[in-house]
């Protein structure tokens, strides 16, 4: 009985406060509703400006033995570096002779070097794989690469730089000081400065650019890189974002021809498809190419003539060369993420005369191709024997062959001497642009948005 009216009582006084209590009630509810509603709406930026680390967004399936370069060029270096200029500059090479008549590359290593786990560096952990050159270590600081035959550009292949498992570096600004993975790939990786005045670095990496666009949206990331405009585009009111526009010079959108079709082995037939790229259009994807070599290297020939978009003359050579009636319909194969790229080519090719199918391949490395459209990784050093010789069966996807090509190719890589080799490039610029292996077309734009 006595319980009962006890809780008779407290239901009473708790109604009498709601009644007593209703508006201040509503309103402090509303505001503390509006409250949490901008506090998720902001903590993104909150925690952003709370910490000091630069949160980056990667696109890829990468894992530890295979990770991407932009992490690896921070955390390590090579034997050397090649400067802007071509010159090769030692690391962690102290210095190097050449011996046998340039088949024996002998470095010395600095002295004192430190892996990023201070574990002191010897000439027997580099772990160069090279194809037919032996890597032997003569003492704890010296070092021998022994060639099968003399190559003089050789110390450029040094400049890659040295890793241990798990992404161990040497000398770099940075170093991995957490790795996250799941199912074998990389999901997070945190790199610590060596150096004062920088920041750390945490990269996370995401399977598509949906997700990494979700990622910078809830606060994730504060930075990511982006190959597509419209992507781009959607954050140009986001005051707090900045958006930066750069070419990506590594990369070079390219139309390989295969060689064995008698058609694309006609020199003519070649030169009238180069005047069906219609440079207004392929600007608003990319820097529009000159040839193999990304202005920006130091054996980049200015004086190359840019393409002149001409499909009336294209079509007069095709008729000419008397192939318009041809009933074999090439083949035209490309990647579904460059399908609307290869479409728009495919139509300048079937206007000027040439009957042609576009196909989507499955295969990282397609065979059974006329034409093949796809992004070429550009060598940061000239040297492109291994994707333009006679003799390369792998590199040389389109088994294209030109003796004055070849000549100008092995004259390239034989010397170190900048001059020479900076001459020697210019003629094998002018070669290809009379006898062009491929159809070189854009370099391809990226946008960074960060948060300023």
């Amino acid at each position: 009985m006595f319980q009962k009216k006890t809780l008779r009582y407290y239901y009473w006084l708790v109604i009498e406060f709601f009644k007593k209590n209703s508006r201040l009630i509503a309103i402090s509810f509303f505001i503390s509703f509006i409250g949490i509603i901008a506090f998720l709406s902001v903590s993104p930026y909150i925690k952003i400006a709370l910490n000091r680390e630069e949160t980056i967004g990667l696109v890829g399936n990468y894992d530890l033995n295979n990770p991407p370069d932009e992490i690896v060029n921070k955390i390590s270096n090579g034997l050397v570096t090649v400067t802007d200029k071509g010159e090769i500059i030692p690391v962690i090479a102290n210095s190097w002779e050449v011996k046998d008549g340039g088949k024996i590359y002998r470095f010395h290593l600095k002295d004192s070097l430190l892996w990023g786990d201070n574990k002191k560096l010897v000439a027997g952990d580099i772990k160069y794989q090279f194809e037919d050159i032996a890597v032997k270590a003569v003492d704890d600081r010296t070092l021998d690469f022994i060639l099968t035959k003399p190559l003089g550009i050789f110390p450029t292949y040094l400049s890659k730089p040295i890793l241990r498992y798990p992404l161990i570096g040497v000398a770099g600004y940075y170093k991995v000081s957490n790795i996250k993975t799941e199912g074998g790939f990389l999901k997070e990786v945190l790199l610590t400065p060596n150096t004062k005045d920088i920041s750390p670095i945490r990269y996370k990496f995401y399977q598509n650019d949906s997700q990494l666009v979700n990622a910078y949206k809830s606060g994730e990331i504060n930075e990511m890189t982006v190959s597509k405009k419209s992507i781009a585009d959607t954050f140009l009111a986001w005051k707090n974002s900045t958006i930066t526009k750069a070419v990506d010079y590594s990369r070079l959108m390219t139309i390989f021809y295969n060689f064995k079709n008698p058609l694309l082995a006609n020199k003519n037939v070649r030169s009238a498809l180069s005047l069906l790229v219609d440079d207004k259009k392929i600007s608003a994807l990319g820097e529009v190419a000159k040839g193999p070599i990304a202005p920006i290297s130091w054996a980049f020939d200015p004086d190359l003539k840019n393409y002149n978009y001409d499909p009336d003359t294209a079509k007069k050579i095709i008729q000419k060369e008397k192939i318009a009636s041809s009933s074999a319909e090439l083949n035209f194969v490309t990647f579904f993420d460059y399908y609307d790229v290869a479409d728009q080519f495919v139509n300048e090719i079937k206007n000027s005369g040439l009957p042609v199918n576009l196909s989507i391949s499955s295969s990282d490395r397609p065979d059974n191709f006329d034409f093949l459209l796809a992004f070429w990784k550009v060598p940061e050093d000239p040297d492109q024997y291994y994707f333009w010789h006679s003799t390369q069966t792998v590199g040389n996807i389109g088994s294209y062959k030109n003796v004055k090509v070849d000549l100008l190719l092995e004259k390239g890589r034989s010397t170190i001497n900048i001059d020479e080799r900076q001459k020697d490039y210019f003629d094998l610029q002018k070669a290809m642009a009379d006898d062009p292996p491929a159809l070189f077309v854009y370099y391809p734009y990226v946008y960074t948005i960060k948060r300023k």
